[in-house]
């Protein structure tokens, strides 16, 4: 701890906003963001909440102000997250000022004070060009307080998204996927409480990578799971689309899928079997 402790200073003393978040072996530190504590199973990459490639794909439970508030798969590779995984509560309003945050955790003894870093985006990636946000995967205005929405503000919950999807298309979706969530969605124990599991990632593109370092995405996708109160069932919704410049077609919208259609879609982009929630979210108990 004092080791940390130490490296937090230095961090900050040379300039590195950074979040104190554990690099952990499985899921089961951060279980309470998936469906009945399940995460994915991605075969060959994600199995059982264990990372089967642990030098490529790291398991981060984003630990913020003393409390877990997401939680992340990476790809150190690529330098982006593959998804990061939240539970909707309700959403807080307004936007957080504050520095985009790093995961020191990410990176071997030395290697914290670097920029860029090594393992992970770093903020001077995203000043070499004006085209490419740092899109949110766990999204500030779908966190239930203030706290929460300032720990999605570290790097390995972005990733390199066109500024005119990130505005358009994209942002439309979660607003209307949060009405939803707000009137349909609710604790099935506790009806009185808006609950959701959610699911965002991305997937890899083959363009040149942001400052040379960071993949840019070829799509995005999400998907929530929860229990109806209108219908007393469990449902799941999903949504993805490319990653692409939308200034010609400002009025774009995406559709919703269905989670079987989302999971065909990444095992095609993948190449080996994706499931996102347990059961396909049907007949939870």
């Amino acid at each position: 701890m004092k080791m940390r402790l130490f490296v937090a200073s230095i961090l900050l003393l040379f300039g590195f906003p950074f979040i104190m978040t554990k690099v952990v072996d499985s899921f089961s530190t951060c279980s309470e963001f998936f469906l009945k504590g399940q995460p994915p199973t991605i075969k060959g990459i994600l199995e059982n909440s264990v990372s089967q490639d642990n030098n490529q794909y790291k398991i981060i439970c984003q630990k913020y102000k003393n409390a877990y508030r997401f939680a992340n798969f990476y790809n150190t590779a690529n330098k982006i997250p593959v998804f990061s995984a939240y539970k909707y509560t309700g959403s807080a309003t307004g936007r957080p000022h504050l520095p985009w945050m790093i995961e020191p955790q990410l990176e071997t003894s030395g290697d914290e004070m670097r920029e860029p870093c090594v393992n992970q985006a770093s903020p001077g990636d995203y000043w070499t060009q004006k085209v490419l946000n740092r899109g949110h995967l766990f999204p500030n205005a779908h966190a239930a307080d203030e706290d929460t929405a300032e720990s999605t503000f570290t790097l390995t919950n972005t990733v390199p998204q066109d500024e005119t999807f990130n505005s358009g298309s994209w942002l439309k979706m979660e607003e209307n996927v949060r009405a939803y969530m707000d009137s349909h969605c609710r604790d099935k124990d506790n009806a009185a409480n808006t609950l959701a599991y959610v699911l965002t990632g991305a997937v890899p593109g083959g363009s040149a990578p942001l400052n040379k370092r960071v993949n840019v995405p070829s799509h995005m996708w999400t998907a929530f799971c929860c229990y109806n109160s209108v219908s007393k069932k469990w449902e799941s919704q999903a949504h993805w689309a490319e990653n692409k410049d939308e200034s010609k077609d400002k009025d774009k919208t995406i559709s919703t899928k269905t989670l079987e259609k989302l999971q065909e879609f990444l095992q095609k982009k993948y190449n080996t079997e994706y499931k996102l929630f347990i059961n396909d979210c049907s007949d939870i108990k």
